[in-house]
């Protein structure tokens, strides 16, 4: 069925958001389908003719880079500060409101993850071109949702291939607000009414805070496995994910009064699984309030969003829940798609001024319990259900490898039985 978003028809040869879409008028709108098919083709690769398709659209990126300049010999950097790519015409085109400069990041993933898939080269230059945007780029070009795979990708290439690119920088710039291309588009680090709102995405100056449920359950996906090729940023993105799965729950209407929400006579959904577009701050003096576009621009009835309501599987696939109900198990394997061999790997953040002793289930094999932030070992020789302390207000990234593995190193990796459960761990003389 993902196919019929595949664009044949009218010569785009792209995954976009209608059968029939012409390109040319926003960048994440003609990148974004792709990633998306990109991470179901992961999940199910012999569907259909998905294999093909997903060439051709690694193929179609790295012809846009070349048509904005890219070239190998000598080496130039493409020019992505503009708002849209017609395939068309094989132009870039700036729709004289805004650009869309963090097109480069959503490209370097597709490119890169093509590269991992088929090992061509040109897609990693692809990637190389885009990459490099972003790494001489001072401003933030954050719009949409792109950039935390930029963010993503910095970490996982520095792992796997030697690189060197700013993951601080392209993280801050995820968090920050401080767009150049969106201004305010960041993350809420705020409390809304009586309720915590950190940790959301969206606007932090619309209204005074506009949140959305699409962009906030699309973060998740790229920064959640980044911690996997950079530990260093476990306990920033351990914290974020308590907050933002906190208050994602504030999207829904069973959270609300009804005088706090634009749709509460909506009786559509008994069952409250469809969330509302967004989340604003302050709507008529209510705070928080939870709406959405489609009413106040006209264009709908009612508020509620499957365009962002369908994201929240990504919080479904990657939070567990522990021993205890404020230290979440973020898997760090199920958003890190087309990723090399590796042993369950999760992610936990203790928000406490206290140590806590947290359960894990590993099975009935005897297996070791590797901790990447800290690069030792919290427990070995367990099977079933083992435990490991997590100090007060640190986070962990917990590797289950096997029982007393060969331990090799390779570069700054560490493997275990030849698999790599750590990527900044060089052998000690």
């Amino acid at each position: 069925m993902c196919e019929n978003y595949y664009n044949v028809d009218n010569g785009e040869y792209l995954f976009l958001n209608t059968a029939n879409w012409k390109t040319g008028r926003s960048f994440w709108y003609e990148i974004l389908p792709n990633i998306l098919f990109y991470q179901l083709a992961h999940y199910y690769p012999n569907t259909g003719n998905c294999q093909n398709e997903m060439r051709i659209v690694a193929d179609r990126w790295y012809e846009a880079c070349v048509a904005m300049g890219a070239s190998i010999n000598p080496w130039k950097v493409p020019n992505f500060n503009w708002t849209a790519f017609n395939f068309s015409s094989r132009k870039p085109l700036y729709n004289g409101r805004w650009r869309e400069s963090d097109a480069a990041a959503g490209i370097a993933w597709l490119e890169y993850m093509a590269y991992i898939k088929w090992k061509e080269p040109r897609y990693l230059t692809a990637a190389e071109w885009s990459m490099q945007f972003l790494q001489k780029r001072v401003e933030n070009p954050f719009y949409e949702i792109l950039l935390p795979y930029g963010a993503y990708t910095a970490a996982r290439m520095n792992a796997e291939i030697g690189r060197n690119y700013d993951v601080q920088k392209f993280l801050n710039w995820c968090f920050n607000g401080d767009s150049v291309c969106r201004p305010g588009w960041g993350v809420i680090a705020e409390r809304w009414g009586d309720y915590d709102c950190y940790g959301l995405v969206g606007s932090t100056t619309d209204g005074g805070g506009y949140a959305f449920a699409m962009n906030t359950f699309q973060m998740a996906a790229a920064l959640v496995p980044l911690v996997r090729y950079d530990s260093c940023f476990a306990r920033a993105i351990g914290k974020w994910m308590l907050n933002t799965a906190n208050a994602a729950r504030l999207f829904y209407a069973d959270f609300h009064h009804a005088k706090y929400q634009s749709c509460g006579f909506w009786t559509g959904d008994a069952n409250h699984v469809i969330a509302y577009e967004g989340l604003r701050k302050v709507w008529d003096g209510r705070s928080p309030y939870a709406t959405g576009d489609a009413i106040n621009l006209a264009y709908g009835a009612i508020d509620f969003g499957l365009y962002g309501s369908s994201y929240v599987g990504i919080f479904g696939g990657i939070i567990n829940p522990t021993n205890d109900e404020k230290i979440l198990q973020l898997d760090c394997l199920k958003t890190d798609f087309y990723h090399d061999k590796a042993y369950p790997t999760y992610l936990y953040y203790n928000p406490y001024k206290i140590k806590k002793a947290i359960e894990i289930d590993v099975g009935p094999e005897v297996k070791d319990l590797y901790d990447a932030v800290t690069h030792s070992f919290l427990q070995k020789n367990v099977s079933y259900r083992g435990a490991f302390i997590l100090p007060a207000d640190s986070a962990a990234v917990v590797v289950i490898s096997p029982a007393d593995g060969e331990i090799a190193y390779k570069a700054k990796k560490m493997l275990i039985n030849g698999i790599v459960v750590d990527y900044a761990k060089e052998k000690k003389s």
